[in-house]
């Protein structure tokens, strides 16, 4: 039987989710600050954004709460995403997807451009 939880999170100062209420959730989500993670943009025409879901989307299946989310934009990963349940776990995501991003297009990887 799966544990069912609450929704809507918002993120400590430590970038730790903490489950709250919607009303108290909608004021903090009205600010893209607070929901950004990471963004990197590749071409002009193919970037990546890593952002903060606010909700739970693994819709009540056993298991952390998925409130992360990866997407490139653009090129032959178009639409492409990957979601997790940690701050450090979509850090990680986001630089493995720069990376992916970057290979697609034959761009070098270097230390300052691989995230």
């Amino acid at each position: 039987m799966p544990t069912f939880r609450g929704l809507h999170y918002i993120l400590d100062a430590d970038h730790r989710p903490v489950e709250v209420g919607w009303h108290e959730w909608a004021m903090w989500f009205d600010n893209l600050s607070n929901r950004l993670v990471d963004y990197t943009q590749i071409t002009s025409q193919i970037e990546v954004s890593t952002i903060f879901l606010g909700l739970d989307h693994s819709f009540g299946r056993d298991g952390p709460p998925i409130l992360f989310e990866t997407m490139i934009f653009g090129g032959e990963h178009d639409q492409s995403q990957w979601r997790y349940s940690s701050w450090d776990d979509a850090q990680t995501g986001h630089a493995a997807a720069v990376r992916k991003a970057r290979e697609a297009i034959g761009q070098k990887i270097t230390e300052n451009n691989g995230a």
